[in-house]
Order: structure tokens, then sequence, then C-alpha cells
């Protein structure tokens, strides 16, 4: 039976601290974890047997970085209903600590990065950024173990350089990610050792057993918390909208959907804004692997596959008012208007006329509103984890996602109410027992 449905105030306040809390995709799948151990999910560990109970809820992890939650469904329920599939990814553009990062010029401290993903790199100058991730590390037993690192303060920026000695900066602007991204961390007399730095770190944290830091994937992240803007707080500000906020979403529409006889799943990758392709990534084997475990017969798993749906959940670009020549007249999707179902011809997303229509059935029975969105003819389509699932999984499957403003900028947009209209939906399409 569905559960009542969040209201809207209590639902944003809670996304913008899932975010704020979630500076990168170790963060969230562990803050997606501890929302679902309140729930009463069962976590279970992939090196393990599994006997999944029909009704319970459980979840995996695997890398810390990927997540699959799901309620197991009776056998009988699994073949002729199939499964209910969310589908988000974890990973957000941004910049990531070298190996060696240690930089030491004129007296300032600073790490080299790699630019992870297709980042607008132009906001992240002249903002407060802190340190997250995780760390691996030898212990004081000789044992190799990982935890989960977040310096929280601001520790670094990375200073614009002044007008006044680049004159071209506001018409012909071209950034060297090589030579103008190295972030300022202090200033020393001294080079120093940013792996001891760690070290410190994660004692402050209460990991007191750290022998030596062995190796690290870390990220810089925009102090600034998300926050509602807008004269009437139309909009909602953050980092990494792009794409946890559909992370938030799923998981939301699966902890408050209730039981039903379909099965329901949330599967949210690491790697999509790098193509997924990976051991945790949608291109790799995890959700095959999973549903191989949860349904090992090969027959009925198949059957069960050809009546499951999975909507594959990425943000839309919504039409920018100073720049809505980039979009299609008919398919500039609005913020605060609804969700939107992408479309592409050439398969660069997996919607088609049955799965839109479904979801438009569901939009109208819970009152929101849904948009669409198709690339203008002349310029290319980006892609998402559908149509690779789709692809590996051979199940039915819908792009969609909620509009938003700066995708890819360090501080992204999108509208306040949309995502409560997107979760609404969700949690009735995880009761659908309806077949297409």
């Amino acid at each position: 039976m569905l559960n009542t449905a969040v209201a809207l105030p209590d639902f944003n306040a809670d996304l913008q601290a899932f975010l704020d809390t979630s500076p990168t995709p170790f963060h969230a799948v562990a803050a997606m974890a501890k929302r679902l151990e309140a729930a009463g999910f069962i976590a279970l560990d992939e090196s393990d047997s599994w006997t999944p109970e029909p009704g319970k809820g459980y979840y995996i992890t695997r890398n810390g970085s990927s997540i699959v939650a799901w309620r197991q469904p009776a056998v009988d329920a699994a073949v002729n209903l199939g499964w209910r599939l969310i589908g988000a990814h974890t990973d957000s553009p941004c910049l990531k600590v070298k190996p060696t990062p240690e930089l030491h010029r004129q007296g300032y401290f600073q790490l080299g990065v790699e630019v992870y993903g297709g980042v607008l790199l132009n906001p992240w100058f002249d903002r407060d950024l802190s340190l997250a991730g995780r760390v691996t590390f030898r212990n004081e037993d000789g044992r190799i173990t990982s935890a989960l690192i977040d310096f929280e303060q601001p520790v670094a920026v990375l200073p614009s350089l002044a007008i006044h000695l680049d004159r071209e900066a506001n018409s012909s602007r071209n950034i060297n990610a090589q030579t103008y991204l190295p972030v300022v961390m202090g200033q020393t007399d001294t080079k120093p050792d940013f792996r001891a730095l760690l070290q410190q770190r994660l004692q402050a944290q209460g990991v007191k057993d750290v022998e030596r830091v062995l190796d690290y994937e870390l990220c810089f992240y925009d102090t600034q918390k998300a926050a509602l803007v807008g004269l009437n707080q139309e909009f909602l500000a953050s980092a990494r909208l792009d794409n946890l906020l559909s992370c938030y979403i799923g998981l939301q529409a699966l902890i408050d959907g209730g039981e039903a006889a379909a099965g329901q799943v949330l599967v949210c990758n690491d790697h999509e804004e790098v193509g997924s392709m990976s051991a945790c990534g949608a291109q790799g084997p995890m959700l095959s692997q999973w549903l191989e475990r949860v349904l090992p017969d090969v027959d009925q798993r198949n059957r069960s596959l050809s009546r499951s749906m999975l909507i594959s959940a990425d943000n839309a670009h919504g039409v920018h008012p100073n720049f809505s020549d980039k979009h299609d007249g008919n398919h500039g999707p609005l913020l605060n208007a609804g969700p939107v179902i992408k479309i592409n011809a050439n398969q660069r997303y997996a919607s088609n006329s049955e799965t839109s229509a479904l979801f438009r059935h569901l939009g109208e029975q819970v009152n929101v509103p849904v948009q669409s969105f198709v690339v203008r003819t002349d310029m290319a389509c980006g892609s998402t984890i559908g149509p690779i699932t789709a692809a590996e999984l051979g199940v039915k499957t819908l792009d969609i996602g909620v509009p938003q403003f700066a995708m890819h900028s360090i501080r992204e947009l999108a509208g306040s109410q949309d995502a409560h209209g997107l979760y609404r939906i969700l949690q009735r399409f995880l009761q659908t027992d309806q077949v297409l």
C-alpha cells in the first residue's frame, strides 16, 4: 500500500540536508544507506550468500560509490509482474586531486588536480572550496582499510587572475586545465606532505589507528550550502543537483512507496559522467549480477524482465531565458512546470511511445504535469544510464529528469517544486501493476 507522500516543505528541507552531506559519491551512498537502514532495509554483502525474503527490503553497495536497494517480491509476482526500477547516478563533474599533487610556488602550497567529467570550469574560480572523498591506509595492525574523509571547512581556493592582467577575460578567456587549475591551499616555507595532512585529518575525525596513508580518491567541492532562492523561493540552488537530486528522489520514492506485488528497485551507479564503463558503473555487471542472484532461474528471470520497466532519472536542460535559441521552440522545458520526458531519435535516450505514455498516465493520476525535451536537430545530444542499462538488461526504459539550469557548474539551479512532483510520480510507478 502506498504511503502518504512527504509534504513539499519537509521534502525540500531533507533534500537540502542530503545534498549538503554528500560531497562525493562515497558520501552520497553512505547517506542513502543510513536512510535505508532507518526505514528497515537490510544491508547485504556481495561476498556472502543471500536468501532474501519476499516483502523485505535490502540493499547492496559496490566500491562504496554505487548502490542497489530493493523490496524482494515473491517469485510468482516477479515473473508475472516484473520489476519497477528507478535508475540514477551518484557522480558529478568535479576537480579530483592527483596522486602526487604537491606544488610549492612563490611561497604558496598548491595541489594539482584532474578534471573529472564535463566540468563547466569558469564557476570554480573564487569559491570557498573544501576537500572530501575516500582514503585508503595501513592501520597499526598491518591491515589495509579505507575511511571517508571530509575537511568540511573551506581549505582551498582557485583565485582568478585580475582583469588588469587579462584584459580579454570577458571576451576570449580559455582555461588551460593543467596550468590554471592547481588549487591554492595556503602559504608555507616548504612543501607539505599531503598524505601526512590526510592522516592528521583522519585522526581528527576519530580514526585513530592510521599507520600510513597509502592512497586516496578525493575531490574539491563548494562549501556553500544548498538553498531555496528567488523572490518566492521558486528555485533550489546547490552543487551536484546533477544527479544527486535524482538519487534522493528515487530513494524517497522507494522508502515511501510501500509494499507492492511487483519488485521495487533503486539503482544508483557511479561513473556516469565519464562513460559508465567500470565495475560499478551502468555499463558494468553490477545490476545484472544482482538480478541473477535475486531471481536465479534463467527462464523466470527473462520472463520477469519482459514485464519490467526502468525509469532512468537524470536532470534535463531547462530553457534559459537568456539563451532560448539553444532549444527547439516546442521542447523547451520550464522550471517548476513538471518533470521532463527526454526523447532522441538516435537512441541517446531510451524513451519510446509506450514508456512515455505510462509516465504521462502516472503523472495524470497524481496531478503532476509532464513536459518533453528534444534537442535542437542541429545540435548533438547527450546521454545517460538509460540506453546503457536498457542494452545491458533488455528492459523497457524511459529517460526523464527534473529541468535545471547551469548543468555541470559548481552550483546548479532547479525548480523548488519539480523534485517533489517527480517523487510523487515515482511513488505511483513503484505501485503500478500494469504490464506494457
